[in-house]
């Protein structure tokens, strides 16, 4: 196994483009029932998700870029209060946009991940961050966090439309693999509450093309995440990157995640990992 070392930062500016580009080639390829197929992101339909995706860019634009949008009228203060004003949101456009044809949503789209694109890329990469990644239970981000979090979004919703009218996964292993780096710096918030000794380990094994072994580890008060692993981690938990990237954006039941996964060591201390999503619930 690879030597523990500190995560370094996850650069995604320059990814935003092609996947952007990526969903609107496959979207102007596809017949008028596809977009209405059901998704695995909740009630959603693929025309729900393709709304949602040109909704939190233009919001993005709105508030990063221009400075403008209307605040909360009570700001949210914890997790529970930061999901339900979050869904709200969501809700709100997505119901808005039923009202638009496939063509509209499809431009719509086209011309938001295109300003979304430009706006990232311009972005120096240490700027500060707009909003704080709630699911890895911070009250301030780093603003390359704040960015890598906002193309989880863009990629993980992009793979559920793929998957919901049978296209192909998208291409590139590099942009899995961020989106994996990025959402395993959740894992010590999902193992807030797990007791464990000082030194104690916990192993992710992630196989393919976009794969990597990243440890969990209790340190004196706190969990922390590194890279790299340690055979005498006290748990591992093993996945195919294809299945990590479903556990941890709620794309599996639990029941799917249990047979998706192969657990060596204390299956107690794997049972966070398992719990673990990088998204707002």
């Amino acid at each position: 196994m690879p030597p523990l070392s500190a995560l370094p930062p996850t650069d995604t500016r320059r990814y935003f483009r092609p996947v952007g580009r990526a969903l609107v080639e496959m979207l102007g390829r596809l017949p008028a029932e596809a977009w209405d197929r059901p998704t695995v992101a909740g009630s959603w339909r693929v025309r729900d998700v393709v709304a949602h995706l040109s909704d939190t860019a233009l919001r993005r634009l709105s508030l990063h870029r221009d400075g403008a949008g209307p605040a909360p009228a009570v700001a949210p203060f914890g997790e529970a209060e930061i999901a339900t004003l979050v869904n709200e949101l969501n809700a709100s456009f997505v119901a808005v946009a039923r009202r638009f044809s496939p063509r509209v949503l499809t431009d719509l789209y086209r011309i938001a991940s295109e300003g979304l694109a430009d706006f990232f890329e311009s972005l120096p990469f240490d700027a500060p961050g707009l909003f704080a990644v709630s699911w890895a239970g911070e009250t301030e981000s780093a603003g390359w966090f704040d960015v890598a979090r906002e193309f989880t979004e863009q990629w993980h919703h992009q793979a559920q439309i793929r998957e919901a009218v049978g296209a192909p996964p998208l291409s590139d292993p590099a942009w899995l693999r961020a989106v994996l780096e990025t959402a395993v710096r959740g894992l010590p918030h999902a193992y807030r509450d797990a007791a464990a000794p000082a030194g104690t380990e916990v192993r992710l094994d992630v196989s393919g093309p976009s794969g990597g072994s990243w440890t969990v580890r209790r340190d004196a008060d706190r969990w922390s995440i590194r890279e790299g692993g340690d055979s005498e981690a006290a748990a591992t938990v093993s996945l195919s990157d294809q299945d990590a990237w479903r556990l941890l954006f709620n794309a599996l039941s639990p029941e799917q995640a249990a047979r998706a996964a192969r657990i060596h060591g204390d299956a107690g201390l794997a049972a966070p990992l398992l719990r673990a999503r990088s998204v707002i619930l």
